[in-house]
């Protein structure tokens, strides 16, 4: 059986899905940063303090954290202990991959969705808002990131098992492992 560097249709959709939500997400970084900074001016050299502004800050946060994790599942950007993992051939990654896939991160993401489910709808069904006075009145909002995250998550640890899957049957070439190239952690 041939094997190919594709994921088959609707798997390949949802991982390019990801893909574009993460880099689209990422760019929230550059009005998080400019908007603390301005915040800190204004407060040091004017004493001045803005607490919509601060709240901006939060929600900008909480968005590019929670909504970008699925890419970094993706991109294999999560913590991981790999004193053997690292030197394990490319079959035997996949299905350490797998296992913690469909034993680990599937149920705890299931989890969190059951879990967070009367949280967020009664934060909705009062649309509340910042307990701060002239806050941001959108704490509801907030908080339907915790599904939301949830959500993507389990559908790219469905296109990671997929990946793992088709791996460990051959159907699918495993990602180039250049052992002479230094893993990102270590180049930094």
């Amino acid at each position: 059986m041939a094997q190919s560097r594709e994921l088959p249709g609707v798997i390949a959709w949802l991982d390019r899905a990801s893909e574009w939500l993460g880099r689209s997400v990422s760019w929230l970084v550059l009005p998080m940063m400019l908007i603390q900074f301005l915040i800190v001016v204004l407060r040091y050299a004017f004493n001045f303090n803005s607490i919509p502004m601060q709240e901006s800050v939060m929600y900008m946060h909480a968005v590019v954290f929670m909504l970008a994790a699925a890419w970094t599942l993706k991109h294999d950007g999560h913590v991981r202990v790999d004193i053997f993992y690292r030197a394990m051939t490319p079959k035997r990654k996949a299905l350490v991959d797998l296992c913690g896939t469909l034993f680990l991160l599937l149920p705890v993401m299931v989890f969190v969705i059951l879990t967070s489910l009367n949280y967020v709808g009664r934060s909705w069904s009062i649309l509340e808002g910042s307990p701060d006075t002239g806050g941001i009145p959108g704490i509801f909002l907030l908080k339907t990131l915790i599904p939301l995250f949830a959500v993507l998550m389990l559908l790219q640890a469905l296109v990671e098992a997929s990946r793992h899957f088709l791996v460990l049957t051959g159907r699918l070439a495993p990602p180039d492992d250049n052992d002479d190239k230094p893993h990102v952690e270590e180049r930094l």
